[in-house]
């Protein structure tokens, strides 16, 4: 796959070539992702499926910039990041990638707007149209009666798509999104896959799901398995 074929059609809104990332314990080196490219297209949807412990979370923080990778290269929306420091890497992360994890990671000591508004909020948009733009969201994703309330005061699948308001708040060019059922029950957990899946559909927004539950992975355009650090597309353009 070549993650260079930025010129002839769509450009990736994500991309890797060769990444690799090796941990050392001792003397020994274990090679966690070894030489794996991947192109991502505006609006695509896609699963990267795998064994406990393979590296797949892994390979969704080198992706989204939060890690350096051993060797390889990361590029995210047009923009190399190994160029970038870490301000800079910071900032792409906060225009163009939106992230959703298992765990909420609501900042508790703040409402459900408050936490939503945030990311704008270090962006510098001003406080009443950053507001106006989290109500907004989180009306999108059936909150609306919930926007004064903190995480403590939430259920959990309605924390759970207040991370998905926040993760989508910057309408960011990808949503990274590791394990984000994983916490929930099968109820919930569908109902907020399925949010996301409407969102991806409605905002154009590219989804990339790390993932151990084959359902989800199923209704995916594309899934990749990630097994002994390489990566191969198992199925795609359904």
């Amino acid at each position: 796959m070549n993650a260079f074929r930025h010129e002839a059609g769509e450009r990736p809104v994500l991309s890797c070539s060769g990444l690799a990332k090796h941990f050392r314990q001792g003397d020994t080196t274990l090679e966690v992702l070894r030489d794996i490219d991947l192109e991502v297209a505006p609006g695509a949807r896609l699963a990267i499926v795998g064994a406990s412990g393979c590296g797949k979370s892994t390979l969704l923080q080198l992706l989204g910039g939060l890690d350096q990778p051993t060797a390889g290269e990361v590029w995210v929306d047009g923009l190399l990041l190994s160029d970038l420091g870490d301000a800079e890497r910071g900032a792409l992360r906060n225009r163009a990638i939106g992230f959703v994890y298992q765990f909420h990671h609501l900042l508790p000591e703040f409402t459900a707007l408050e936490n939503v508004a945030m990311p704008l909020l270090i962006r510098r948009v001003r406080v009443a149209e950053a507001r106006a733009a989290a109500t907004a969201m989180l009306t999108r994703v059936g909150l609306e009666e919930r926007l004064r309330h903190k995480p403590g005061q939430l259920s959990g699948g309605e924390r759970q798509r207040a991370a998905v308001a926040r993760a989508l708040i910057t309408s960011p060019a990808v949503v990274l999104a590791d394990e984000p059922t994983g916490n929930l029950d099968g109820y919930t957990g569908e109902r907020v896959f399925e949010l996301m899946l409407e969102l991806n559909a409605a905002l154009g927004t590219s989804l990339v799901v790390v993932t151990h539950d084959l359902r989800i992975a199923g209704r995916m355009r594309e899934i990749y398995t990630l097994s002994e650090g390489r990566l191969s597309q198992t199925a795609g353009n359904r």
